[in-house]
């Protein structure tokens, strides 16, 4: 199916779905797995590729038309299992490049960037995706639809960004030889960031990230 199709109202979504949800779970999967790595070299490179195939299907999601569920009112999943054991593993995992600074809103003029972990991007992720599967593996297409679109404007969509947008810029530092500013104090703890910003970042990738990832700076 072709992208420049996406808004015609008469392609068959039942296609649609499938391809979303496969690549949601796809995703929940890949991430899973990746938090039970031991060497966050192994994690990142598989990060940016799996946020960066999520991404494709939230900008499919944004691009087709307006969902409308088929119940004026959501249906009750019953408990859902939580993301913090996926948040702690990923916190432990990546604690020395996990929290770094974002830009809430781009349109929104003069606001400070504010401090964000990749550990609590993925948990959140993970969560969202979680809530629309459930109604998809109900035979709820259009709910787990609707909830998808819904949520990838409100929210996972966004921090599936920040989090990419990170581990890009990551990436980048290391190969292009730019060391990042020290992070001295910067958490999302904090209300304010220093200009100053925990660790030597740029020394932490050169040394643990790069190296083990086959990554050479540009000389």
């Amino acid at each position: 199916m072709s992208d420049a199709t996406l808004n015609s109202v008469t392609q068959d979504p039942d296609d649609f779905a499938v391809q979303i949800a496969d690549q949601i779970k796809t995703f929940i999967v890949a991430v899973t797995e990746v938090s039970k790595v031991e060497e966050p070299e192994e994690a990142v490179p598989v990060l940016l590729l799996q946020i960066s195939q999520l991404l494709l299907a939230g900008g499919r999601l944004g691009a087709y038309e307006d969902i409308v569920p088929d119940e004026r009112y959501e249906p009750d999943l019953g408990a859902e299992p939580d993301a913090d054991g996926l948040r702690e593993r990923f916190a432990a995992l990546l604690e020395p490049i996990d929290v770094y600074s974002e830009v809430f809103d781009p349109y929104e003029p003069r606001k400070a960037p504010v401090p964000a972990r990749i550990s609590d991007d993925l948990a959140d992720l993970v969560t969202d995706l979680r809530h629309g599967l459930a109604h998809y593996e109900e035979d709820r297409t259009t709910e787990a639809l609707w909830w998808w679109q819904f949520s990838y404007f409100s929210n996972w969509g966004s921090t599936a960004s920040a989090a990419l947008r990170a581990l890009q810029s990551l990436i980048a530092h290391i190969r292009l030889n730019q060391p990042l500013q020290d992070l001295d104090g910067l958490d999302t703890d904090s209300e304010t960031i220093d200009d100053d910003l925990a660790e030597e970042a740029g020394r932490v990738m050169a040394e643990e990230i790069a190296g083990p990832l086959g990554l050479r700076p540009v000389q």
